[in-house]
């Protein structure tokens, strides 16, 4: 049912996102999938590289981690964008749509009050892409 597993990482805030971690590698081996992890970084120093050099060095590290620990094969994409805050969305579906993705397999938040009014990086995925989407939402 599905080839290609995309699971956008947030790599500030991975520890936070093992649930949808683990579900897509779950989905992979149950469909012989493959798992892209896709990261988001900027130009200028963040809090977790300096470069996107290092950015998509630790992005590999990470997927080999999870390779290793799920005993699959994995990929990495990296988007950069200068202002993800106000690109994310658009950046998200371009990369899916590029990888031909299946699946996007995304933790999500607890919602709140301004998710009725601003939607969700998942929910926009959902509505501008052809891949279905799976939201996982961590635990409280």
């Amino acid at each position: 049912m599905y080839r290609k597993i995309v699971v956008p990482i947030d790599l500030a805030h991975a520890d936070r996102m093992e649930g949808a971690i683990t579900m897509a590698a779950d989905l992979a081996k149950l469909y012989g999938a493959t798992v892209c992890y896709l990261g988001a970084t900027t130009p200028t120093p963040s809090s977790v590289a300096h470069s996107p050099e290092e950015y998509k060095e630790k992005l590999a590290a990470f997927a080999l981690k999870e390779a290793q620990a799920h005993g699959q094969d994995v990929t990495t994409h990296m988007i950069l964008s200068h202002d993800p805050t106000a690109t994310l969305d658009d950046d998200l579906v371009k990369a899916v749509d590029e990888m031909d993705a299946d699946l996007v397999v995304m933790a999500t938040h607890v919602p709140h009050i301004g998710d009725r009014i601003w939607a969700s990086n998942g929910g926009n995925l959902a509505r501008r892409t052809k891949a279905s989407v799976c939201l996982v939402r961590a635990p409280a």
